[in-house]
């Protein structure tokens, strides 16, 4: 076994959660490498909006939130199929980037901390022999005393393991795709909206550089029913509701072709396997209509940076390291994934969204109080 192999923490995913959790433990100066298999820079599947309890957080890995005059949201915009609408203050409120940014800042951040970035390379097995986790990536094997798993919402090594969550039959909670755009669009810099269709919703928020995500999550159904064609179904099915028909038609859309993802599930998830901590989407996925699962995963990191700190320094054995994170995680994340699946129920469905809506306008505080329970605070 080369020593240049053999890292104290491995990481296997190179998002939010991935690299933020290595740039805690390196600042620890502990030996981590982490793996991607995109190369950076590169666009994400994502809402692209964080709720303001990780802006302390990103602060002090060292982005500089600050200088980047980021657009800072404080209201939702809320619309059913037929277009009742709804306007609500944001309890807590957020700001719009771009995992593109984002990612890569916090890429060479890491960088900077010392971690070993290995990206453009796929981990095709991590296994726990005698104390020492092997990473295998199909031309070499690294060495690993933790290891951390933030390889987002589905993987190979989801498949490879046999996680439950890939296994269950087509259900209300796992049969979704996704797609993303960034576009030039007429919308207000502090909003966020959430328009419904048919089984679907679409999410439109202010980034960086006067852009804005458009972003929009449906079953696969409505992209089978329409042909499988992304535009087709844009034209049959969203631009029903008369706010998407209008922002479709105005959009300068900066993509040649959508970014999508497929088989995305809301199931529930293992926070530990194979004695792996899974951290952000790997661990527990929450609705994006929900808007805080950046913040999630960005909080996910430092729960498992402290626990993992404690196991590399012997305060904590492999056990009670692994007791703990799930201990903590559920205590953070868990009540709100059971909100998120709830509100996730009245979406999509004509009826359900407008009465859903109506009762909202005539009752604000219900409204504030669902936010409040699918956010936190600052970490």
């Amino acid at each position: 076994m080369s020593t240049r192999d053999q890292y104290d923490v491995a990481v296997i995913g190179g998002g939010l959660a991935g690299l933020a959790v290595a740039i805690q433990l390196a600042k620890q100066s502990f030996s981590v490498v982490l793996f991607e298999k995109e190369v950076y820079p590169f666009h994400k599947v994502c809402g692209e909006y964080i709720s303001f309890e990780s802006w302390p957080f990103l602060q002090s890995l060292g982005v500089p939130l600050e200088e980047w005059d980021l657009p800072k949201i404080t209201q939702l915009k809320l619309s059913s199929p037929r277009g009742t609408s709804l306007q609500q203050l944001l309890p807590l409120g957020g700001f719009g980037i771009s995992r593109y940014k984002l990612d890569n800042a916090l890429m060479q951040l890491a960088r900077q901390c010392g971690v070993v970035v290995c990206d453009g390379v796929t981990v095709r097995d991590a296994v726990l022999q005698d104390d020492l986790f092997h990473i295998n990536t199909g031309t070499q094997t690294f060495f690993a005393r933790a290891c951390c798993g933030a390889f987002g919402k589905r993987s190979n090594l989801d498949v490879k393991w046999d996680r439950p969550f890939v296994k269950e039959r087509t259900t209300s909670l796992n049969h979704f795709i996704a797609v993303k755009y960034h576009a030039y669009l007429s919308l207000p810099s502090n909003e966020i909206a959430l328009h419904n269709f048919k089984n679907g919703y679409c999410g439109m928020s202010a980034i960086e550089d006067n852009k804005a995500c458009i972003c929009y999550l449906t079953t696969a159904g409505n992209l089978r029913d329409s042909g499988k064609s992304i535009p087709g179904m844009e034209e049959s099915v969203l631009m029903k509701n008369p706010f998407l028909k209008k922002a479709f038609a105005e959009a300068s859309i900066l993509y040649e072709k959508p970014l999508s993802i497929a088989q995305i599930s809301f199931e529930k998830k293992a926070q530990v396997e194979s004695h792996i901590l899974m951290l952000g989407d790997a661990a527990g996925l929450i609705t994006p209509l929900c808007g805080n699962g950046m913040s999630m995963a960005l909080h996910s990191s430092k729960l498992a940076a402290m626990l993992i700190t404690l196991y590399l320094k012997n305060e904590v054995s492999r056990t009670e390291m692994e007791h703990l994170y799930v201990q903590r995680w559920n205590k953070q994340f868990k009540s709100r994934l059971r909100t998120g699946r709830m509100i996730q129920s009245v979406f999509g469905s004509e009826w359900l969204s407008n009465m859903f809506i109506q009762t909202m306008k005539q009752f604000p505080f219900l409204a504030d109080k669902l936010i409040r329970q699918t956010h936190g605070t600052a970490f």
